[in-house]
């Protein structure tokens, strides 16, 4: 079968490389929904209108970075193992990309749709508490760098495989000998080595 070459080959590469970007991002939300469930709560104090933190060396915040970077960690190597999976040869730049670009999207959708849960009660409760009001904050990230580690180890799951298993790199079927069909007229010629001294079709006449 002939390979698609040209503009077609560049579109499929398009194609194939938003369709990964966007099937790892509509992930997103749906790890901001497990990082609010799991979150650690952080309780705030009212203080002349403004929350403060009730215990500024609690693990609190800290926990809730590590949540984060837990799921979308756990998230970006399911992606890159499952984008390989799915891949085949000649796909890896696009794959990639799309694990890259989608990733970041993902990680972003995820820390907004989690931060939104809660976050109007929370509001509310600042503007109208009394001083000295405890209330119960929205999960909400401090170390913004957490939010790379989805990209990132979809990225780096994605390499790993491929230098464990080593696909055959494109036009090379891994037939013996020295001839391969696919390799000049997308099909159409086999050429072979002429023994030395002569030629494939034998001495001219």
């Amino acid at each position: 079968m002939r390979r698609p070459t040209g503009r077609l080959f560049e579109t499929r590469l398009w194609v194939t490389g938003a369709v990964a970007a966007g099937a790892v991002a509509v992930l997103g939300p749906l790890a901001g929904l497990l990082w609010a469930w799991t979150a650690p709560e952080v309780t705030y104090v009212i203080v002349q209108g403004e929350a403060l933190l009730a215990e500024p060396e609690g693990q609190g915040p800290i926990g809730i970075d590590a949540r984060f970077a837990l799921i979308g960690l756990a998230a970006g190597l399911l992606c890159g193992i499952a984008a390989y999976l799915a891949g085949g040869r000649g796909n890896d730049v696009a794959l990639l990309l799309g694990l890259a670009a989608g990733g970041c999207a993902a990680a972003l959708l995820a820390w907004r749709t989690g931060h939104m849960i809660g976050l109007a009660g929370f509001q509310d409760a600042v503007r109208h508490a009394r001083d000295g009001t405890a209330v119960t904050g929205a999960a909400d990230l401090r170390a913004r760098g957490v939010l790379m580690f989805w990209p990132v180890s979809a990225v780096a799951a994605y390499g790993l495989l491929e230098v464990a298993v080593r696909r055959l790199p494109p036009g090379d079927r891994g037939d013996g000998g020295p001839g391969e069909p696919d390799e000049v007229g997308g099909g159409e010629l086999d050429l072979e080595s002429a023994p030395t001294g002569g030629d494939v079709d034998g001495r001219e006449r």
